[in-house]
């Protein structure tokens, strides 16, 4: 609590408003697909193309967002896009027609690859380096509670059956916004020394594309991720074919989120004692035997086994990758490379089709060798991190520890 007090009222601001935010967002985003397909007849791959465009946006609005950022400044990126969000919610509120639904999951989509740099990058920068990694942690668990208790309330108002929801969501935003404006009104954060060397576009492509040490860490992530993937798609489809699989799947769920919330601060310890990096191969390894444990056994208690060991490979993962990337990247474009991130999420979207792949041409019959060869295609991402940490020592990259 006293390292908490120590930190910068924007940072806490921030990490409640994350919380809030991202309570909103699962308060109305995971029922949308429910809503169009019962409420407006919507077909199921329609309404699948309706949510998969805000990934897609996001994951190449991630570069920009971050470029702007750097070059526009972080407080107005993050004023603009939560008022561009306000108004995306109303849209939702009071549309009809499921092309608008298309458009506005797509804005929503680039709201938040330009809003999430934006504010990870005003966290580094207005925090000192041996808080980073409480208030990183903080943030993640902050993003966790928000999307564990959102569906909850989602679900007790009928978000699945109206869109009136939306307008809650829409409030809860706006009001972010102001609290943003007040506070950079009352606050001036110092721009750093180098600020002016204005990146430009071509300069930063340059400057990512020949960075080997962020171009790799990017390959280990999106293979780490792609193994990830599979809890929210090969798992449920395989354990569909079980007794009571679908209900089996909801208590794996909330397993997972208590487990995320429990395990986390001994876990970030890793962090504290070895490096960012040495815990999201860790992460990466922990993943890789989860998945390969869903395939060798089947009674349910080692199933919750399984899913125990890929959560704590998950929090390795996802706490540390903030971190990790804070460290590498230069001051003056720490948006950028938080925003190019955004690449990673490759992995959410090749994961999912890898896994239906298999179960298709394999058969369900087959959980050993399918999870057996996720876990190899995931394990790869660790060799990929090992030669990162090798080429760190070898072009003697400075790294700004926080831990």
């Amino acid at each position: 609590m006293e390292n908490i007090k120590k930190l910068h009222p924007i940072s806490i601001t921030i990490i409640i408003g994350t919380l809030f935010a991202r309570m909103a967002m699962f308060m109305t985003i995971p029922f949308l697909a429910i809503y169009l397909t019962s409420v407006k007849g919507v077909s199921a791959s329609f309404a699948g193309a309706i949510i998969g465009i805000s990934s897609i946006v996001g994951l190449f609005g991630g570069f920009f967002g971050g470029y702007f950022s750097d070059r526009y400044g972080k407080e107005k990126m993050m004023k603009m896009s939560l008022l561009m969000w306000t108004f995306v919610f109303i849209g939702f509120a009071t549309a009809e027609s499921v092309w608008t639904f298309f458009l506005l999951n797509a804005l929503n989509g680039l709201c938040r690859s330009f809003f999430e740099p934006s504010s990870r990058a005003l966290l580094s920068q207005v925090t000192k380096q041996e808080n980073k990694l409480l208030v990183f942690n903080l943030r993640y668990a902050a993003i966790n509670v928000g999307a564990a208790i959102g569906p909850l309330v989602g679900l007790k108002i009928g978000a699945s059956s109206s869109t009136t929801a939306f307008f809650v969501t829409s409030f809860v935003y706006f009001l972010y916004f102001i609290l943003l404006v007040t506070l950079f009104s009352k606050y001036t954060i110092e721009k750093h020394s180098d600020a002016s060397e204005h990146v430009t576009l071509r300069n930063a492509v340059t400057v990512l594309g020949n960075d080997r040490v962020f171009l790799f860490a990017v390959i280990g992530m999106i293979l780490g991720i792609t193994g990830y993937s599979q809890f929210n798609s090969t798992i449920p489809q395989y354990l569909s074919q079980y007794k009571d699989g679908v209900q089996l799947f909801s208590y794996l769920i909330v397993f997972n989120a208590i487990t995320v919330l429990v395990v986390q601060y001994p876990v970030s310890r890793i962090g504290k004692h070895y490096s960012a990096l040495t815990s999201i191969m860790l992460g990466i390894g922990a993943v890789a035997l989860g998945l390969f444990g869903f395939g060798l056994f089947t009674a349910v208690p080692m199933l919750f086994v399984s899913m125990f060991v890929l959560t704590v490979g998950e929090v390795m993962m996802f706490s540390m990758t903030d971190i990790f990337i804070d460290q590498i990247a230069p001051k003056h474009m720490k948006g950028l490379y938080f925003g190019s991130m955004g690449f990673t999420a490759i992995g959410n979207a090749i994961g999912p089709w890898i896994g239906g792949l298999m179960l298709e041409h394999l058969g369900y019959g087959n959980q050993l060798l399918i999870f057996t060869l996720l876990a190899l295609c995931t394990s790869i991402g660790f060799p990929v991190l090992l030669y990162v940490g090798r080429l760190i020592k070898a072009t003697k990259r400075h790294i700004e520890y926080s831990l």
